[in-house]
């Protein structure tokens, strides 16, 4: 991200106003955009070059150009070590990387076994996806990382399963909310098991707790665009950590659920149609476009619920914070994505 390249001034934190919902998704839908994957390793050497450039005092304003190598900097390292992510798992390729595992799990008739199989893919990708984009002020274990993956497997195999037998024998309801119902069974799944995930795999923030820091007011910012230096942090609390973990729990239920739910809920509709009765073949094409489409436009809905970069007051954490505040006596941090 862009707050990891050196220099006395900041940039802006985005051209859109992220004190607002709107503005944040519309920020989200620049950091999520699959186009930043093309971007060859020498254009990501130009954005940080540039970037770099503003940073240090040589370009004096925001141009097109620099919003743009914002934009590629933003989607592809790590706010926290300056690092590029691993591709497969930026934000930027998240709805790619989902497709064939989502487009798994909500495969019509499923098997126990296929059942089993998709949940173990599901639960892989969101805990490579977690560990690559958590907060790095507070590394995870190889042990703690295993352990996060094989409970979060557990739990989303036996949700799945447990659903997939209680189902059927629901009685009172028709055959048509049984085969609704079963559809779901999956989002189900996801979502308690992605929360789960979230939690496990980042619970040594909540245990050790993240970096906290200063919100600057406008004078600070001139002062150290001046005189140089970084922004030490206050300490770590584990009040903003369960903050941050918490959010970002919140924010994978609310870009599970129209994934998870729309698709197959639609594909319900559309198997009755004639013209895909008499076409059986274009089942896994429809279900593999209407999971693309609603995963583009749904993913920046989800991440702009919450802030990246999270201000709280200080005298909401740890009394070791108090009166330490910056700017309106806030504190800020990285929440994660």
């Amino acid at each position: 991200m862009s707050a990891s390249i050196a220099g006395n001034r900041d940039l802006p934190a985005s051209r859109h106003d992220l004190s607002t919902y709107w503005g944040r998704v519309k920020q989200s839908a620049e950091i999520s955009d699959p186009r930043t994957l093309f971007v060859s390793s020498a254009g990501l050497e130009n954005a940080k070059s540039l970037i770099s450039s503003y940073k240090n005092g040589h370009i004096p304003s925001m141009t097109p150009e620099l919003w743009k190598a914002k934009q590629i900097v933003d989607s592809t390292l790590h706010p926290d070590t300056g690092e590029a992510v691993f591709l497969p798992f930026r934000m930027s390729c998240f709805v790619l990387s989902n497709l064939i595992v989502t487009a798994g799990m909500l495969t019509p008739g499923l098997s126990t076994r296929g059942t089993i199989l998709w949940q173990i893919a599901n639960q892989s990708l969101n805990v490579a996806v977690n560990n690559a984009n958590a907060n790095k002020s507070t590394p995870l274990s190889w042990s703690t990382i295993a352990k996060s993956y094989f409970m979060a497997v557990s739990a989303s195999c036996s949700v799945a399963l447990g659903l997939n037998a209680v189902v059927p024998r629901i009685k009172g309801v028709s055959p048509n909310t049984k085969l609704i119902l079963g559809r779901l069974v999956p989002f189900a799944a996801v979502a308690t098991a992605g929360v789960l995930n979230v939690f496990l795999m980042r619970g040594e923030e909540i245990r050790k707790g993240i970096d906290v820091y200063p919100v600057l007011s406008e004078q600070e910012k001139a002062k150290k665009e001046i005189e140089g230096g970084e922004v030490q942090s206050l300490g770590k609390s584990k009040k903003a950590a369960t903050l941050a973990v918490g959010e970002t729990a919140i924010s994978r239920v609310l870009n599970a659920t129209p994934v998870m739910a729309i698709p197959p809920l639609i594909l319900v509709r559309l198997q009755k149609t004639d013209w895909l009765q008499a076409r059986p073949r274009f089942v896994t094409p429809v279900n593999l476009g209407l999971i693309l489409t609603t995963s583009l436009f749904a993913l920046p809905f989800a991440l702009g619920a919450f802030p990246q970069r999270q201000a709280v007051s200080a005298a909401s954490l740890e009394e070791e914070f108090w009166n330490r505040g910056g700017k309106d006596g806030e504190v800020e941090f990285n929440r994660g994505i």
